[in-house]
């Protein structure tokens, strides 16, 4: 399994690549090519470009959750594959998969909506919309995990914004947070969009749909940004008692969060453009 960082908030010395607050992985594994999320805007492609990487043969595309920082780029995404469908060029109709709710707008008192500025009729004509609360095999090795369960008091979910399901308009305690797990030999590897719905559970969660107790890697956020210090202190007893191997943590993890966490378990370092290899 490959895993590029096409978009992160970071970028890395000597790799000129763009970064913005923002998140987009591509995940190559077994002759499929998926791609997590699209950032906030055009970046994911021009960074992809400079890498000589194609986004036009994409098997899946999966949205972590429907905040804007990782579905922004959806547009800028369909205008691309018009412009090379006009061109004749050959373009894959790739899977869009997500929670239910990734789609309903997710509205902030003072910025209005930060969900998803495109609707399900507008995607349909360019993806395959799949939308599943449930756990689904993208392949043999990488599991889509659907809804997460949430079992962990320290990591309940703010919920400044609101969100209408059937009718009721509700807190948006963000149940459309959602992450891959690859199933390798020695272990999985979860991959995260934010982590809203609290890493450990998102730990606690793989490791039942998977049957395996072993992590060896997490890469995406931990959404730990000047957290309390009860939850990141029982954050890092988790992973320790997981025995997690390492953390490729970015995104939505601050310095203060890298550097306790990095006290116990390696934290890498990660930015646009950099590649991560495991052994399938």
């Amino acid at each position: 399994m490959k895993l590029t960082i096409l978009v992160d908030n970071n970028t890395l010395v000597d790799r000129y690549y763009l970064g913005e607050p923002a998140l987009s992985f591509l995940v190559e594994t077994e002759n499929k090519k998926i791609l997590l999320d699209t950032g906030y805007s055009d970046v994911f492609l021009k960074n992809a470009a400079r890498m000589n990487i194609n986004l036009l043969d994409i098997d899946e595309l999966v949205i972590s959750h429907g905040h804007n920082d990782h579905t922004m780029g959806l547009i800028p995404y369909i205008k691309y594959i018009m412009e090379k469908k006009d061109e004749d060029l050959n373009v894959k109709k790739p899977i869009l998969r997500m929670h239910p709710y990734a789609l309903i707008p997710k509205i902030d008192s003072k910025l209005g909506n930060i969900g998803m500025m495109i609707s399900e009729a507008e995607l349909e004509p360019h993806f395959k919309v799949f939308k599943s609360k449930k756990p689904v095999y993208i392949t043999e090795q990488l599991v889509f995990l659907g809804e997460i369960e949430r079992n962990n008091d320290f990591e309940q979910v703010e919920h400044p914004r609101r969100i209408n399901i059937d009718g009721k308009e509700l807190d948006d305690i963000l149940l459309d947070d959602t992450a891959l797990v690859y199933k390798s030999d020695k272990g999985l590897i979860i991959i995260t969009g934010c982590s809203h719905s609290g890493i450990c559970n998102i730990c606690s969660y793989a490791k039942k749909v998977c049957g395996d107790d072993r992590i060896i890697d997490i890469i995406g956020g931990l959404h730990l940004q000047n957290p309390p210090s009860e939850r990141l202190n029982k954050t890092i007893q988790y992973l320790k008692d997981s025995n997690v191997k390492v953390l490729h943590a970015c995104h939505c993890t601050d310095l203060k969060s890298k550097m306790a966490i990095g006290n116990e378990i390696p934290v890498i370092e990660v930015g646009a453009g950099m590649v991560i290899k495991f052994n399938e």
